[in-house]
This record gives structure tokens, sequence and C-alpha cells, in this order.
């Protein structure tokens, strides 16, 4: 499902232009002996470099950037809000502190997806159908992978990116050293790669035939999953929701062979599975958040969702709003934010009309089954976690602070009232992206205040994340990464 339409939400999400304000970029002092250890980090990266403008380091931090994490793995991103449930915690990332730009990096498109990180390699894949490795401490490009030519806006029937290659955050198999992107591609075709975070070469490519039927009107922006050697890939419609699509979820092995497992949402049209946050899992259990679908009454469809479905895709729980009618009828779904999982096992869900209800994530309770419900606010994107509290990303009037303790919804604080893309938590902060400005926020967990606030010298797409990792914040721009010291 793309945006409501209806909304006011509906309209920030056109792909206007947006102001461009500079970023205090320096110069970087790097020691050169750490450099070299983190370049062997990533041994068997090709140095190949491909389009990309030199990278402009920051002085202030640059010693930062270049730390040894406390232990390895501990400040890698290998996924969306970076582990399987999608809470967006960075439990050890250092304190944070004043920020600075330490390097920008200029690629063939904009970067759509969360930047992922793994050991000293950032991972990014652009619009252009190409992914990336860049080293962590210099925004260097290490390799680059060019998978396919994108479609461009003209030649589809409806949507708002131009072109449209990858855009759903791609994921990292550590069993494999493979990280998987899928690529739409001229023909109007899917296609899931593994990329080598090695040498960048590609070494898994899968053609993903659109289990509706309908491959020109679908588009993949969920963030991928990975789960028991499969790569679990969300499909929802194009901006505008032109044409007979209908919302999906394909699990594609790994290994490129093998039989393709799918759900698809039965109702006659629509209901689409598009929140850049994907599908976060918990238990054995993936959850989808659907969009609305062609039902208006009569006989429920499936649609305006969170929707359970075990790794073999098949649906083992639901619930939808007792309003779902209303809720199709005027495009006020939940399928614009992804479930938030909490670690007590409840999920909280929040979609367009701005109601959130409390769910048993065991038992989602079918229609009207909710343990509780309150206004939070319309919510897009991807939300962070910890403890009882999510932080939920809000279309207009600032993120949200919401409180489940009880079972209850109790929002604390409201966020900078401009900051709508998807937050996420390390250092003893929030960290949320104004991307209408190309601003990055830095908010004490407890209040909402602003800490610091940062201009990165770009527009972001919309829905933008940034990942933590060590010192550092990286977010995708639309043109490329920019690195922010001080996370």
């Amino acid at each position: 499902m793309t945006p409501g339409l209806a909304t006011r939400a509906s309209i920030q999400l056109a792909n206007a232009p947006r102001a461009r304000r500079a970023g205090r970029l320096g110069t970087m002092r790097l020691s050169r002996l750490i450099v070299s250890v983190l370049v062997l980090a990533v041994s068997g990266c090709t140095s190949s470099t491909g389009p990309g403008a030199a990278s402009s380091p920051g002085s202030a931090t640059a010693p930062a950037a270049t730390q040894s994490p406390p232990r390895p793995g501990a400040w890698d991103w290998p996924n969306y809000h970076r582990d399987p449930a999608h809470t967006g915690l960075a439990a050890a990332a250092p304190p944070a502190g004043p920020l600075s730009i330490a390097w920008t990096r200029r690629l063939d498109g904009a970067v759509y997806g969360q930047p992922l990180v793994v050991g000293g390699l950032v991972i990014a894949a652009t619009e252009s159908d190409s992914v990336y490795g860049l080293d962590r401490a210099t925004g260097t490009v290490r390799w680059r992978a060019h998978v396919g030519t994108p479609v461009p806006l003209a030649s589809l029937p409806c949507g708002n990116i131009d072109p449209l290659g990858i855009t759903g955050t791609p994921v990292y198999d550590p069993a494999t050293r493979l990280v998987y992107a899928v690529a739409e591609t001229t023909g109007y075709h899917h296609v899931l790669v593994g990329v080598s975070v090695a040498s960048g070469r590609v070494t898994v490519r899968r053609d993903i035939p659109a289990p509706d039927g309908q491959p020109r009107f679908d588009q993949q922006r969920a963030a991928l999953t990975l789960a028991g050697g499969r790569v679990y890939v969300g499909f929802g419609g194009l901006f505008g929701d032109c044409g007979p699509y209908r919302g999906s979820v394909v699990g594609v092995p790994g290994t490129g062979r093998g039989p393709l497992l799918s759900y698809v949402v039965p109702t006659a049209r629509e209901a689409g599975i598009w929140g850049a946050g994907g599908l976060p899992m918990a238990r054995g259990t993936l959850y989808a958040g659907v969009g609305n679908g062609a039902a208006t009454g009569g006989a429920y469809d499936g649609s305006d969702s969170v929707t359970a479905l075990s790794p073999g895709l098949h649906r083992t729980g639901i619930f939808a709003p007792a309003i779902w009618a209303a809720d199709n009828a005027n495009d006020l779904d939940l399928g614009s934010l992804s479930p938030v999982l909490l670690p007590s096992g409840l999920v909280l869900t929040v979609g367009k009309r701005g109601v959130g209800y409390l769910l048993d994530g065991a038992r989602l309770g079918g229609v009207g089954g909710q343990l509780a419900q309150g206004p939070v606010c319309p919510a897009f994107g991807g939300a962070a976690v910890r403890g009882t509290v999510a932080y939920v990303p809000c279309a207009s009037g600032g993120m949200a602070a919401v409180d489940t303790a009880g079972r209850r919804i109790r929002v604390l604080w409201r966020g900078p009232a401009a900051a709508a893309g998807s937050p996420v938590i390390g250092g003893g902060a929030v960290w949320v992206a104004d991307w209408d400005a190309g601003d990055l926020y830095q908010l004490d967990p407890a209040t909402g205040h602003v800490r610091q606030r940062i201009a990165l010298g770009s527009p972001l797409p919309h829905f933008a994340s940034p990942s933590l990792s060590g010192p550092l914040a990286l977010i995708g721009t639309m043109s490329g990464v920019t690195a922010v010291a001080g996370a």
C-alpha cells in the first residue's frame, strides 16, 4: 500500500524538491596505523571505485570513527533496525556527544534503505541498482556491484521514485557473508541478488515472479528479513495505488535455488505490504502490516491488519480494527507503520488514522481483538523500542514516545515537529531525521529534548532512518551516504 491520499501525510510523501542545507565539512585526520587495521578487517574487498565523489571528512571526531568495537560484531548493523525484531536499539553504542560530519560519499543514486554495517564495511544500495561497500572510517568505495538497469518513472503507471531501483533495506547473512537486496529492473522484474561483502561479487541472482501476477504495479519498499536461510520480501504498490496489485510476501532461498514460498493478501485489490520497516520477526513469527484493501463492507478480506505468518508463509493470526471498513474506504489503514514488537511479547500497531492498538503477539485477536487502544499519531515508517517504550515516527507534530507498561497506551512526549523520519536508539539518545530539511536530531530519550542537531548537506528520502555503528550515525541521502560522528 502506498501512503494515504486523503491525509496531510499523503502530501508530505510526494517527492517534492527539498531545501538543501550545507553541512559543516572539515578535514579528518586519521591514524595511518588504525586505518590499516580497518582495511584489513574488510580484507578481500576490491578497491574499485565506481561512481562517487571524494568523501569529505570532519576533523573534530576523526579518531572516534576508527575506535575498535567493545566485542566482535557489537557495532554491526546487519539488517533494518539492527536485529530480527527491528527494534532499532544499538546497546553497545558509546555515549552520544557533540555532532560533526565525519564523511560524505556521493554514489550513483538515492539511498532509500538503511545503510548496513558489517565489520569495517558500510553497505548501501541505490535507486540506480547498485550495491556499494564503503570503508566505515573514511567512506572510500571498496567495491561496487551494479546489478541491473532501474525503471524510469516515465515508464511506470504511477509512482514517485525516479528511477526505481533498490528501495527496500537489504539484509546481511553472516553464515554466507552475502548481503541480499531486491532490485527492480527494466521489464518490471524484481530480482534478488546476493553480493559477497568480501569482494563485491554477485554470487546469487534470482528473479522473483510477482505472486499477484502484476509486476508492473508492484513495488518492493519493505525492508528484507532473513530467517532460516530464506530472505523474506514484502511487496506493495506504487505511490498512487494504480493498477490491480495485491500485497504479498515471498520467501526466497538464500542460495537462489529451490522453491519459492508466497503469501498473498486475500483481497480483490491493494492491501500492500509496503512499510519501510518490513516484516519484523520474533518467536518464529513474521509480522506484516497490511494496507487498505478492496472491501468497504460485507465480509472482511484480510486487509487493514497486522498479519502473523509462519516461516512457511502460512497465516497464523490476524488483527484488524473493528472500523476496518471505514479505514479501507478512507485510506486510513495500518499498513503505513511496520508492526512494533515489544520485548514483553506485545505488539503495537499504529497506522494512518493515528490510533494505536496494543496486541498479544501470540494471539492477535482477530477483528476488534486489541488489548488496549489510544490516540498516538498518523504513523509512517519503522519504530524503535527499548523496554516498554516505543518511539513511533509521526507524519506531523513530531515523533511520539509511547509507553505500553501495564498493557495500556500512553504518549510520554512528542519530538521536533518536522522530524518525521524513523527513529533509532543508542548511546543514551534517540536519533531521528527531518527528511525535508536534511537534518539529524539527537534527543533525550526521557523527555524528547533536543540535545544536538546537525545539517547533513543533502535532502533525505522519505522514512529515512540512521544506522548506528559505534561513534557513527550513518544515513542514506538523495545522493549517497553521510556519516555523522558523535553518535
